[in-house]
């Protein structure tokens, strides 16, 4: 354990050195080139909050399923909190989505 946060630490700071070795120089609208951080940073952050969303919903439904094969009499009011719950979840992904176009404006 201690020898992995020791790697990652080197690491971290071996990322930040050749990040801050560049100034900053804004080009102008028509001479802009390269990569667009802003959409590949939304892409990663819809990339993890589907996967995140997925499995939960996943294991939330699996949880449910398996409650109602234990006592089917409780069945409506497990699946009216599973639901719930899944709606709780899939919001959470479009909290996602929403910061996924802030960062694209930036």
């Amino acid at each position: 354990m201690n020898k992995k946060l020791i790697l990652l630490v080197a690491v971290m700071a071996l990322f930040a050195v050749s990040a801050s070795a560049q100034s900053y120089q804004p080009l102008s609208g028509a001479a802009q080139t390269g990569v667009r951080w802003g959409l590949v940073s939304a892409a990663f952050v819809l990339a993890i909050a589907a996967a995140a969303g997925a499995i939960g919903q996943s294991k939330a439904i699996v949880a449910a399923c398996e409650g109602i094969a234990r006592n089917p009499g409780a069945a409506g009011a497990i699946r009216l909190a599973m639901i719930i719950g899944l709606a709780l979840i899939e919001s959470l992904v479009i909290y996602a989505l929403v910061i996924a176009f802030i960062l694209i404006t930036k």
